[in-house]
């Protein structure tokens, strides 16, 4: 595995001493008097383009010669007068209408960092009204201000290196100092650094050769000693009012600026992560609104994680997390991805990674592994509609937890994995919750539901919420503890489980058993999963990061099929989560009574979550239900649920009898043409035997890699 040494030798630096610093942003942002701050902070020369450039060269002022040449001469004026300009060490205030220039901005990139104020477009209105300033660059007779500052706002992302979220009542002060804090964070990219749970390390022990940054994190997937990584100083936290500006933001604005805090730019350039994020959350998602919320009955409210391309909540991280994985990639290397799923997981990796470019497909593979008799009858059509090229599924004749041991069993083996290197030159990763870039993105979306709730009226900034989930491999909950991390108020977490209680059974008991327990096969197959890899994640920050107490307790799960916590820390786990669980009857007669009374159909998963909701959740708060799949996915289900059974069909016959209800969440157009197109498909199935699943491991490597031309 490359080391992060050789991303920093071919990646550009961050800021030095010597390099130009450029405020950036719309008229009105403050960057000139913030600039004058910044540079007395810093002992710097200040040059504010519009006073020391462009007047000096027009000998007159820049409103005076907008208004004589008009815009189109005016911007062509501006970038000639700024052909020959140069700096060193200097902060600059560029003028609102420099990043439309292509080659300016390329050559003024080059010789420091760009930072963007992002201050919102009513308080920039309010501001140029003060000032008397009635037409910018660029705003015709017949665009209004407001069009023509959102128009530059894609310039602005196009060529900033860190970003300043700027407040309503920030003084030029509080953003200056934001802007040293972003400088600062730019600057030391050493101090983003991951652990894993399993280390022994104490702070401040772990030398530069074992540093773990983003670019490992996600090529690895999983620690070397078997464990799970996490960010060795937390998660930022955010202020009360850059949450308050996150408020009226689309979906991808809020997931550009909560990214941009977590990834350090020299790992991903932030301008290049917000391109990957309007990719990844625009036309390929049914509902503009991504994941918006809706309210269902009482104080419960749905978040519907499920109008991406495979009807998941799977798609809000598998959308984005391929990019990165891309991005992140060492040039002489060949990668398959190994997954194992218990049903949405492998239709949405699939999907995403077949969505890159060629030349990335060429270096990627990936491989699912699903229990072929453990996932719903659609969620394997839409596996096995992938076939081929560089991504294709695998049934596997037992249940998930062999399908997931199984692959970490590989990843352990460092004879194979020794021999695919070798041999192959093919690396081995994982697109798993325990991958970090899989499980960052979900962050967002319960951030995201609280901003909703806000924007409603619903809640007032700083009102506690809970949240509700139904949890199988505890990704999608540690996630959103995550978001409480980063301020999202959220009260209480609770976890749903279905008949494979075993995440309830812990929360009450602080004993994690496996013993002679199987595994049931349910409604709600995406969460029929008994051993939960993200808990370890939850234990230990729970247990004060005591990675020799995870390390003794996995192992004994691994060994005994048993581990029990301390009593303390049993304590902490009860006082964040709540846990229970529902029966088969229970979840069809919630799917049964919530569309009697409401129109809506839940699917089972959600359903399940809905369930415990109502047995748990005090009423004090609104509790948010996470919706983690479109009904139609689990359709025979659901028409039992409705009693509207009949004769079972083909699966565009249920959609059909479900698309006939008239309810809400409309049907599923993505799904219905994945069906319609796909077919049934014949698709490789092995018995539970991992010598096998290694044979198919190599044989995709071989087909993918080793093509001969």
């Amino acid at each position: 595995m490359a080391s992060r040494s050789y991303y920093r030798m071919v990646k550009e630096s961050s800021y030095k001493e010597e390099q130009n610093i450029f405020l950036m942003g719309p008229p009105g942002a403050g960057k000139t008097t913030v600039g004058r701050i910044v540079g007395c902070r810093l002992g710097l020369p200040v040059i504010d383009i519009d006073d020391d450039i462009l007047e000096e060269k027009w000998k007159m002022p820049v409103d005076k010669k907008l208004s004589e040449v008009g815009g189109e001469q005016f911007l062509k004026e501006e970038g000639e007068a700024l052909s020959d300009f140069s700096a060193v060490g200097s902060v600059i205030s560029l003028t609102g209408s420099n990043p439309l220039h292509l080659g300016t901005m390329q050559r003024l990139k080059n010789s420091g960092v760009v930072v963007y104020l992002d201050v919102d477009t009513e308080d920039i209105m309010q501001r140029l009204s003060r000032m008397k300033v009635n037409r910018i660059v660029g705003q015709g007779s017949n665009v209004s201000m407001r069009d023509i500052l959102q128009y530059r706002q894609q310039f602005y992302n196009r060529w900033l290196d860190t970003r300043v979220l700027c407040g309503s009542g920030d003084t030029a002060d509080e953003v200056a100092e934001k802007v040293l804090q972003a400088l600062r964070r730019y600057k030391d990219s050493e101090s983003e650094t991951f652990v894993s749970t399993r280390s022994c390390l104490s702070e401040g022990t772990e030398s530069v050769s074992d540093a773990k940054y983003f670019s490992d994190v996600v090529i690895e997937g999983l620690a070397p000693d078997g464990g799970l990584y996490v960010p060795g100083r937390g998660f930022p936290k955010l202020e009360a009012c850059d949450w308050l500006r996150m408020v009226g933001m689309s979906y991808p604005e809020r997931a550009s600026i909560l990214l941009e805090k977590c990834i350090h730019p020299l790992d991903v350039p932030a301008a290049q992560l917000h391109r990957m994020i309007h990719k990844a959350y625009g036309e390929n998602f049914a509902c503009a609104s991504i994941a918006p919320v809706r309210h269902l009955i009482n104080n419960q409210y749905v978040q519907e994680l499920f109008h991406g391309p495979t009807a998941s909540f799977k798609d809000l991280a598998m959308q984005l997390m391929p990019q990165l994985f891309a991005h992140c990639l060492p040039q002489m290397c060949n990668y398959l991805i190994l997954v194992a799923t218990s049903g949405d997981t492998g239709s949405a990796v699939l999907n995403g990674f077949s969505n890159l470019s060629d030349a990335d497909r060429q270096r990627v593979g990936v491989l699912v592994f699903f229990p072929e008799e453990g996932v719903s009858k659609i969620q394997k059509q839409q596996m096995t509609s992938f076939g081929e090229g560089n991504a294709r599924a695998v049934g596997v004749g037992s249940d998930f937890d062999f399908c997931q041991r199984a692959i970490k069993q590989m990843f352990g083996d460092c004879a194979l994995t020794g021999h695919l290197a070798m041999e192959y030159a093919t690396m081995l990763s994982t697109a798993n919750s325990i991958n970090w870039a899989r499980l960052l993105p979900q962050v967002v979306y319960h951030s995201s539901a609280y901003l909703d709730l806000v924007s409603d009226g619903v809640v007032g900034f700083g009102d506690p919420i809970d949240v509700c989930i139904p949890t199988g491999n505890f990704g999608n909950a540690m996630s959103a503890m995550y978001a409480q991390q980063m301020g999202i108020p959220i009260r209480k977490l609770i976890c749903a489980s279905n008949c494979n209680n075993v995440v309830a059974d812990f929360i009450a008991t602080g004993e994690y058993d496996l013993r002679g327990r199987p595994l049931m096969a349910s409604e709600s197959p995406a969460i029929d999963i008994l051993k939960s890899s993200n808990l370890e994640r939850f234990l230990f920050h729970a247990s004060d990061r005591d990675g020799q107490l995870i390390q003794e307790l996995f192992s004994s799960l691994d060994r005994k099929q048993y581990f029990k916590v301390p009593g303390t820390l049993l304590e902490r786990i009860q006082h964040n989560i709540l846990a229970g669980w529902s029966s088969e009857a229970e979840c069809l007669a919630a799917i049964r009574e919530v569309y009697s009374s409401t129109g809506y159909i839940l699917d089972p998963h959600t359903a399940v979550a809905k369930v415990v909701a109502d047995r748990l959740q005090d009423r004090t708060c609104p509790v948010v239900i996470s919706s983690t799949a479109h009904n139609s996915k689990f359709a025979p289900a659901v028409l039992r649920a409705l009693e509207l059974q009949g004769p079972e069909g083909s699966h565009l016959d249920q959609l059909d009898r479900l698309g006939s209800l008239r309810s809400r969440p409309l049907v599923h157009d993505a799904l219905v043409k994945c069906l319609r197109e796909s077919g049934s498909r014949p698709h490789p199935v092995c018995p539970a035997d991992l010598s096998i699943l290694v044979e198919q491991v190599e044989t995709m490597i071989q087909e993918s890699f080793c093509k001969v031309y």
